[in-house]
């Protein structure tokens, strides 16, 4: 099965059309990179002596404020599909 093909049958298979579902899958894989520059970034900040001090926030809690930041921001419920 070529690429258009799996692509057209994952798309029918959630009720989409080809381009709302391969629109998705992109906005997702970029979604990934730039979650992986991140971390390239808190790394960089670790090795050089960086890191937070005892004042600073919880992770977890600014990733949800910022998970549910943007999911105001693209008008979502903020449900994970």
């Amino acid at each position: 099965m070529d690429v258009k093909a799996a692509l057209a049958q994952q798309a029918r298979e959630r009720g989409q059309s080809l381009q709302a579902f391969a629109l998705a899958v992109l906005k997702r894989q970029a979604d990934f990179s730039r979650n992986r520059q991140s971390l390239v970034d808190v790394e960089h900040d670790l090795a050089d002596g960086g890191g937070a001090g005892a004042e600073a926030p919880s992770a977890a809690d600014m990733l949800a404020a910022a998970r549910a930041e943007q999911d105001l921001g693209e008008g979502g419920s903020g449900d994970a599909a």
